[in-house]
C-alpha cells in the first residue's frame, strides 16, 4: 500500500517540476554592436543587420536584444567599449572592420565575435584562414584583391589624360587603410599613374591634404578605407568639389554627400548576411566553424551634380555600367 501511495505524489511532483520550468521565461538573446563611428553614419548598416535578423525571425526588441555602443571616431575608447559589452555578457558581438574587431578580439576570447565587412581578416590576425576561422572570430570581408586597381581604372576612364593621383591614407588608425596603399602600387605602374601619397592621421589635416593634393598637381583623389574617412565623409567630399578633384570612394555615402564616384562590396548587403552568422551561432554553431565570406554585391555610383560642378562629363560607356547616379 505504502508503494502505491508513493507513486502517485512522485508523478505529482514530476508534474509540478515541469510545470515550473515551463513557466520560467526564456533567456533572450542578447547582441552587442561594437562600432568606431556614430549612430548615423551607421545607420543604413545597422537597419540591414535588424532586417537580415527578421528576415529569420529575429524581432529586436521582442525575442532579441541589441546593445549599440559607438566610440563617435574616436578609437581609442573601442577597448573600454568592447570590454563593457563582455560585462553584459552579450552572446554574440558583431562589428565592422579590424579597428574595433581587433580590440574586442583582445577583451574576449569566448564570446563569438561576427565581423560585417573586414578588410584582411587574415592579415590582420583575426582569423587562422578565411576557410577555417578557428578561434571565437569569424563573418565577412569587403576585401576584394583588385578594388584598388579597379578604382584607379575607373578614375582613368573618367579622366582619360589622369597622369597623377592623389591618394588620401592613414596610417596610424587603420591596418586596412595601409593594406589599400600596398595594394594600389602594382596596378597605378601598370595603368601609367603616379601616386601622391598623402598621410592624414586627424581630422584637422583634412584641410592641409587637400591642399597639398592640389599643389601636387594631382589629376584625381582617391580616399582610403579607415575610420578617420568615414567619420568624415561629407567635408572630404566637400573639399574634393571644392579643389575641383575628380574623387572616388569605397562607399557609396561619401557620393551622396558629394563626391564623385564610388565602388565597393554593398556594405549593407554585408551587414544583412551578418545576421546569417548571428543565427547559425546562437542556434549551437561555432565561430570556428563558419568559414569567412566574401562580397557578392558591388556598387558602382556617380554624382552628376558634382560632375556638373567641377566641370566634368562622365563618359556615357562608364555611366551605364552604374548601379545608381545621383542627378
Amino acid at each position: 500500500m505504502k508503494k502505491a501511495t508513493a507513486l502517485p505524489i512522485m508523478v505529482a511532483a514530476m508534474l509540478l517540476c515541469v510545470a515550473a520550468e515551463a513557466q520560467q521565461p526564456k533567456k533572450i538573446p542578447r547582441i552587442g554592436i561594437l562600432s568606431p563611428f556614430s549612430a548615423s553614419d551607421t545607420a543604413p548598416w545597422h537597419r540591414a543587420f535588424q532586417q537580415g535578423l527578421r528576415e529569420r525571425g529575429w524581432i529586436e526588441g521582442q525575442n532579441i536584444v541589441i546593445e549599440y555602443r559607438y566610440a563617435e571616431g574616436k578609437n581609442n575608447r573601442l577597448p573600454d567599449l568592447a570590454a563593457e559589452l563582455v560585462r553584459l555578457e552579450v552572446d554574440i558581438i558583431v562589428t565592422s572592420g579590424a579597428t574595433e574587431t581587433l580590440p574586442a578580439k583582445k577583451v574576449t576570447t569566448a564570446t563569438p565575435i561576427v565581423m560585417a565587412a573586414v578588410g584582411d581578416p587574415v592579415g590582420t590576425g583575426l582569423v587562422d584562414s578565411l576557410a577555417r576561422p578557428g578561434g571565437n572570430v569569424t563573418g565577412l570581408t569587403n576585401n576584394s584583391p583588385d578594388l584598388a586597381g579597379k578604382r584607379l581604372e575607373l578614375l582613368k576612364e573618367v579622366v582619360p589624360k589622369l597622369t597623377r593621383v592623389a591618394l588620401l591614407w592613414d596610417p596610424e588608425g587603420s591596418q586596412t587603410s595601409t593594406l589599400a596603399w600596398k595594394e594600389s602600387q602594382l596596378p597605378a605602374r601598370e595603368l601609367g599613374l603616379q601616386l601622391q601619397s598623402i598621410e592624414v592621421r586627424r581630422p584637422n589635416d583634412l584641410d592641409k591634404a587637400l591642399q597639398e593634393a592640389t599643389k601636387a598637381r594631382a589629376g584625381a583623389l582617391a580616399v582610403l578605407t579607415g575610420t578617420l574617412f568615414v567619420a568624415n565623409q561629407k567635408r572630404i567630399a566637400e573639399l574634393a568639389a571644392k579643389s575641383r578633384l575628380p574623387s572616388i570612394f569605397h562607399l557609396k555615402e561619401f557620393v551622396e554627400f558629394g563626391g564623385l564616384i564610388a565602388y565597393g562590396p554593398d556594405r549593407s548587403d554585408l551587414y544583412r548576411r551578418a545576421a546569417t552568422y548571428v543565427d547559425k551561432i546562437l542556434k549551437g554553431a561555432k565561430p570556428a566553424d563558419l568559414p569567412v565570406e566574401q562580397p557578392m554585391k558591388f556598387e558602382l555610383v556617380f554624382n552628376l551634380k558634382t560632375a556638373k560642378q567641377i566641370g566634368l562629363t562622365i563618359p556615357p560607356n562608364v555611366l551605364a555600367r552604374a548601379d545608381k547616379v545621383i542627378k
